[in-house]
Parts: structure tokens; sequence; C-alpha cells
């Protein structure tokens, strides 16, 4: 179901008005009362989660975007809001840090649902065919266990430099943008990334060429 719409709120209103529907949302308890605040809230922030859609799709899974899968940022935003209005039924965001890390998240976890999902088609493609095929270039390929490992140690960070971390190297957005989805100072941003490269380059050090270098 998509909701994107010509008439969502401008962006320069997003974080006041998801704050507002948040704190309605506080104090309602059953699912059919909190739904329309919840559509209400999806709609109001609609701008942001769909430029975030875009930036994650294109920068990290750019070969979803080809064939067969095509996918396009607004069918990557029906979806995410599926999972939103699914997830808030249980769990609600005290504040718009909170939101947008919950929807950040359920991105993420729809675009490797269909990475995944790609990759046994491709394999299953592969046997019926019974070719013997060149090897295939790695973005088109399943995770290499250092892609994987990678990953893992991102998704490992201490929460903080998680979610600084992914707004600013994964999904390419500005310091000062990140600072204002987050709600901290641009300098806090810079320490956590910080802290977040240090604690990767200590985890991944063998991954280093150089590591092994004479």
């Amino acid at each position: 179901m998509a909701i994107y719409s010509d008439f969502a709120v401008p962006d320069d209103q997003t974080t006041a008005a998801v704050q507002n529907y948040l704190n309605q949302l506080s104090g309602i308890s059953g699912d059919e009362s909190a739904e329309p605040i919840i559509r209400e809230l999806l709609t109001s922030s609609i701008n942001r989660l769909h430029r975030l859609c875009a930036s994650l799709l294109f920068r990290n899974y750019p070969r979803l975007t080809h064939p067969p899968l095509n996918l396009q940022p607004d069918e990557l935003l029906s979806a995410v809001v599926e999972r939103m209005l699914k997830a808030m039924r249980s769990v609600r965001p005290s504040n718009v840090r909170q939101f947008f890390a919950l929807a950040n998240q359920h991105m993420r976890w729809e675009l490797n649902d269909l990475a995944r999902r790609l990759d046994k088609e491709e394999r299953a493609q592969t046997v019926r065919d019974s070719i013997a095929a060149a090897p295939i270039d790695s973005s088109l390929s399943q995770l290499s266990p250092n892609a994987r490992r990678v990953l893992d140690s991102i998704d490992a960070l201490p929460a903080e430099e998680r979610e600084v971390f992914d707004l600013v190297k994964i999904q390419g957005m500005t310091q000062p943008d990140a600072a204002a989805i987050v709600g901290i100072s641009p300098k806090t941003v810079q320490r956590r990334l910080r802290r977040a490269l240090l604690i990767l380059s200590e985890q991944l050090a063998d991954l280093n060429p150089s590591a092994s270098a004479p």
C-alpha cells in the first residue's frame, strides 16, 4: 500500500509533526484507535522516508534496481510502510529519533530479504540451466564471508554509534542532516562516527591489505 502523497507535510515541519503524533500515541493502548494516528504519522514523514529509501537502495543495494526485480524507491517505501504499520502495533517510539531508527531498521530488513530471495532464485536458475557459468560479478552474487563479517560488525556496534554510522556511511547523509534526524549536534555525530570507525578498524584489521604486507 503506497501512501506517498504530494500533500505530505513539508520537510521543515516533519520533525515537529512526527513528535506530535508520537505524543498522541503514547496515551493510546488499543490498536483500532491507534491505527489512524499511525497512518497520519507515516503520511507526515513520507517525504523523509522516501529519501531514506532512495538513498539506501541506490547506494547499497543497486543490483535490486536492475532486472529481474527493477526495484524502485516508491515500491520499497510501500513495503516499509506496511512493515511499520504492523510494527507500531506493539512498538511505540517515544521520540523522532527512535521513530526513524525503527523505519531505517525495517528498510534494511526489507532489502536484505529481497537480496536473499534474489540470490536463491539466481542459484536455482543456474541449476536448472545446468550451465557451467563464468564467475559472477561480486555485486550480483551472494555475500562473501568477508562481506557478511563486515555487516555483522556494523550490526554489533553500540546503538548510538551504529545509528550514526548507518545514516552517514551507509545511507550517505551529511553529518548535519544525520544530526537533525537523531536530534544531536553535528559535533556529537562526528564523535560517534569516529568511535564507530575506530571499533570497526580494530575488529576488521586483518581485512586491510596492508596488514599482511611486509
